[in-house]
């Protein structure tokens, strides 16, 4: 802690965390929260690219943490898909992110930071699938959350089957393999990825109980609708992206 420093060396900002009179911090200290975070200038590194801006991406990779198990690990996107799924910002709250999170709760939040989205949603929308389609972008969809049922009952993701899936994205090898839709949910789902056992790239394959699979798919595809319908019924949304939506 540089509290004694100069005032143009102080700039990092703390956040969730027990700080002392005297200036120092507690980062063991969980009595308010586990979520705890920092940020700080880029002018405190020294190997960063200068100015800190580069081309437009070519894969672009949306995280989601689905709690009810039924996403597929690896999905890809067409543009019409990548803007339904960046306007409902589908993810799970989980213990720590938030008080009173102990069991992880499904959460909208549009373009997964809707706080700092001011504008109308069909805006960011269209900029979204306007850009794809100029500079040739992909995007994939990864779930980071649950495999084999639900929370309590699967099992999280494995972080090596999820490296595997990114290193994949990237390198362009999920380019050159085949892909089936996911009619409920309006994705495309590799039949195979380099690194990641075939089998459970289809969510159903790992739940031991298939029809339990099929109600808690269904009941998540209920609520995909039920809430665009709520937040963008009449936001003027393209036909062809509500369409995309799980539940429609």
């Amino acid at each position: 802690m540089l509290h004694n420093a100069p005032y143009l060396e102080h700039g990092t900002i703390v956040e969730n965390a027990m700080m002392y009179p005297d200036g120092s911090f507690d980062l063991d200290d969980e009595r308010f929260t586990p979520n705890s975070r920092a940020s700080y200038p880029l002018s405190f590194l020294s190997n960063i690219k200068t100015p800190p801006v580069g081309s437009y991406p070519k894969t672009i990779l949306f995280l989601t943490a689905d709690a009810n198990g039924v996403l597929p690990p690896a999905s890809r996107l067409t543009p019409e898909q990548a803007m339904l799924w960046f306007l409902m910002g589908y993810t799970s709250k989980l213990a720590g992110t938030e008080t009173g999170i102990v069991d992880p709760v499904s959460t909208f939040s549009r373009f997964f930071g809707e706080p700092f989205m001011p504008r109308n949603p069909d805006v960011y929308a269209r900029m979204l699938g306007e850009r794809m389609r100029r500079h040739g972008s992909q995007v994939y969809l990864i779930n980071t959350g649950w495999s084999g049922g639900p929370f309590g009952v699967g099992a999280r993701m494995d972080i090596n089957v999820t490296r595997a899936i990114v290193h994949a994205a990237l390198s362009g090898d999920l380019d050159e393999v085949e892909y089936d839709e996911d009619a409920r949910f309006h994705l495309l789902v590799p039949r195979q990825c380099p690194g990641v056992p075939a089998e459970i790239l289809q969510p159903k394959n790992t739940w031991e109980d298939k029809s339990a699979y099929e109600e808690r798919a269904d009941k998540l595809a209920s609520e995909f609708s039920v809430h665009f319908d709520k937040a963008y019924g009449d936001k003027n949304i393209d036909p062809a992206v509500m369409q995309q939506c799980p539940g429609k």
